[in-house]
């Protein structure tokens, strides 16, 4: 049997993230034989740290759960479902849909908004965030004044043809500044809206084009999968599911996946017979050869990664890597079905809810001026999402676990029943950064650099670009992305995923 220094790898994939993942069952599956391996340090995607966990009694077995670290949800308009159907993987994927958004309110929110933070003992509720224009007229908390704001505004951020003109004038302007100088909305309502963007900064802080572009992914992707919602999440761990979904196919495909062996160092010299030589017999110049972890060196014609899995290509800026956001993970004791209400008839009930938290409405996110303080998200899964055991349901938050729970006035109150406090690692590295192969300082054609994990809460679809990017450079092909014939019944074919 062949050892990987033996080898002559086709193209080397360091680390086994979701663009990883993908690629490798692309390459493949779609061009077999093709000789590809994964070399990870791990074998997750989160860039988790600096953990701390508490727990209580009552939990069920440890494999009865599923956490991911690094949750996403998937709008219906999002290119990674069309792909996923074409390349017939989805096939072993279950998608369960996002239901009500809801914004916490307290009573003294007002008083927050003008400077002073919220205190204890407020009483709080859960306001249920419009989806549509019926939402908005069926709800009577709103003055009338109020819903032809809304309704204005709505018919704005639909429409990108109307958009046009006012973001020239307002495009670089804070949403805040938008919402009530332009739009007329009321400060307690811009929260809602804000809401929808899900954006890491506060009101002030977040640009029109940026919120108007959120927010219109939003409201046009409700009912494009089913009538009331607009995004779902895969059953049974987040994102990281279709990572192993891919990766299964790409080692059926002949892919080889090789973990705890992360690349130390970069060499290059002239190619000795790799494949890839040129038709005339001449050899391409600059061949990657790796320095595993464990000492072994392994030659390839192609090299791809993202920039913490290819040490030469990790940026020298000294904010790179510095940068974090705090979640945590808790499990609760109570299925909480007034989260989870049926958005609509014949349609499938929800599995996935979101509740923000405006910046104001929590006191102990951090310390300085309300309109400064970033806004909380959490993310909540029901057991139907196979990530935790029927009764319970799953949250991924930064704080605020009891304010819900004191808002939602379920009796007895739930209690939580384990908890997880982390750090993930923001990239400061644009999305556009150039390719080391487009580079004049670097080594030309074969090393390509593939897009960070970012701490979105939504899926971004310039990954998957990325990814045929990467594909297209290495095969030549500009037509077939992740498209497979559908196999006969019954017939099992290693080329085929």
């Amino acid at each position: 049997m062949e050892t990987l220094s033996e080898t002559s790898w086709d193209i080397v994939l360091a680390g086994t993230g979701i663009s990883q993942s993908l690629l490798a069952f692309l390459l493949a599956t779609k061009l077999s034989p093709f000789r590809d391996a994964s070399i990870s340090r791990h074998s997750s995607d989160n860039g988790a740290s600096s953990a701390e966990q508490s727990s209580v009694s009552k939990l069920g077995f440890s494999r009865a759960y599923s956490l991911a670290l690094s949750p996403q949800l998937i709008y219906s308009r999002s290119a990674l479902l069309p792909t996923l159907v074409a390349s017939k993987v989805y096939r072993q994927l279950e998608f369960l849909a996002v239901g009500s958004w809801w914004v916490y309110e307290s009573e003294d929110y007002a008083q927050s908004h003008i400077g002073d933070p919220p205190s204890h003992g407020a009483s709080s509720r859960i306001r249920r965030i419009p989806g549509s224009k019926e939402d908005v007229f069926a709800d009577k908390t709103l003055s009338l004044k109020s819903k032809r704001a809304l309704m204005n505004f709505l018919r704005l951020a639909v429409n990108t043809e109307l958009q046009a003109p006012v973001l020239k004038e307002w495009g670089e302007r804070p949403f805040e500044d938008f919402l009530g100088l332009y739009c007329s909305i009321a400060p307690q309502l811009q929260s809602v809206l804000h809401a929808l963007t899900l954006s890491p900064s506060p009101s002030s802080k977040t640009q029109t084009s940026y919120a108007l572009a959120r927010i219109n992914r939003h409201l046009t992707s409700i009912g494009v999968l089913g009538p009331g919602f607009g995004a779902v999440i895969p059953k049974w761990g987040g994102i990281a599911e279709i990572a192993q979904v891919a990766c299964r196919a790409g080692a059926v495909g002949g892919g080889v996946y090789v973990l705890n062996k992360g690349v130390e160092e970069i060499k290059f010299k002239q190619s000795d017979g790799l494949p890839g030589d040129d038709e005339n017999g001449g050899h391409e110049p600059y061949m990657p050869t790796l320095q595993l972890q464990g000492g072994e060196a392994i030659k390839t014609n192609w090299l791809a990664g993202r920039h913490q899995d290819l040490p030469s290509y990790a940026p020298s800026s000294p904010d790179f890597g510095n940068s974090f956001i705090t979640r945590m993970i808790s499990i609760v004791s109570s299925p909480l079905v007034k989260l989870f209400p049926n958005i609509a008839d014949a349609t499938p009930s929800p599995s996935g809810t979101v509740v923000v938290f405006p910046p104001g409405t929590v006191s102990n996110v951090s310390a300085g001026p309300i309109t400064e303080v970033p806004p909380v998200h959490m993310i909540i899964h029901s057991s139907d999402t196979g990530e935790c055991p029927m009764g319970q349901w799953q949250s991924i938050l930064e704080s605020a676990i009891q304010g819900l729970l004191g808002a939602i006035g379920e009796e007895p109150r739930p209690s939580v029943l384990w908890s997880l406090r982390y750090s993930q690692q923001k990239s400061s590295v644009e999305d556009n950064v150039p390719n080391p192969m487009e580079s004049e300082a670097s080594v030309p054609g074969k090393v390509l650099l593939l897009s960070d994990p970012n701490t979105d809460l939504v899926f971004d679809d310039r990954i998957l670009e990325r990814v045929r990017t990467t594909w297209q450079t290495v095969t030549g092909e500009s037509d077939g992305f992740m498209q497979f014939e559908d196999r006969e019944i019954g017939v099992y074919d290693d080329d085929q995923p």
